[in-house]
C-alpha cells in the first residue's frame, strides 16, 4: 500500500476543508439566512461589510413578542463562544447550546432535514466569516417598545 506524504496529505485535507465551507457558503445562500441575518437587508439596502451580522429590524409576532434575527458572526456578540457542533444542534433542533428555543420566526423546522453534512457545512462557513461587533437588541415582550424597526406578524380578522 502506498502512503501519502505528510505534505500531500495536509494539503489534500485543506482542499476538502475548503470545499466544505464553499458547500456551507452555497447552502446559507439558497436557504435565504442574509435575509433575517443581515443589517440592512429589509430596508433595501444590505451592509455585506456586516454580512450575516445580526438584523436590525425585528420580527413582532403578536402574544411572543418581538425578535431580532441575531448575530451569526464569531464575534462574542454573535456565535463566538458557539462550537461547530452547537451551531449545527441549533439550526436543525431550534435550540441553544444553553437550552433556549430560537425565535419562531427562525424556521428550524425546515432545516431539521439537513444531512449532518450539510448542518456542520453550515457551521464551518459561519466559523471563517470576518466577526462583526454588534450584540441585537431583544428579544422583547408583547407591547415592550422597541428601538427599531419592526416587520408586525398581523393575524386575519376574526
Amino acid at each position: 500500500m502506498t502512503r501519502l506524504s505528510p505534505l500531500i496529505f495536509a494539503l489534500l485535507t485543506t482542499l476538502a476543508q475548503a470545499q466544505d465551507i464553499d458547500h456551507g457558503r452555497y447552502l446559507v445562500t439558497i436557504m435565504g439566512c442574509t435575509d433575517c441575518h443581515t443589517p440592512g437587508h429589509f430596508l433595501g439596502q444590505p451592509d455585506m461589510a456586516r454580512f450575516l451580522g445580526g438584523s436590525d429590524v425585528g420580527f413582532e409576532i403578536p402574544g411572543l413578542g418581538t425578535f431580532h434575527g441575531p448575530n451569526l458572526t464569531p464575534d462574542p456578540t454573535g456565535l463566538g463562544e458557539w462550537s461547530e457542533a452547537e451551531i449545527a444542534t441549533a439550526i436543525r433542533t431550534g435550540v441553544r447550546p444553553d437550552g433556549r428555543q430560537l425565535a419562531p420566526a427562525m424556521p428550524w423546522m425546515n432545516y431539521a432535514a439537513l444531512t449532518d453534512r450539510d448542518a456542520a457545512d453550515i457551521a464551518a462557513f459561519l466559523k471563517t466569516l470576518p466577526p462583526v461587533a454588534n450584540d441585537v437588541p431583544g428579544p422583547f415582550a408583547p407591547g415592550e417598545a422597541t428601538d427599531n424597526f419592526v416587520l408586525r406578524v398581523v393575524p386575519p380578522a376574526p
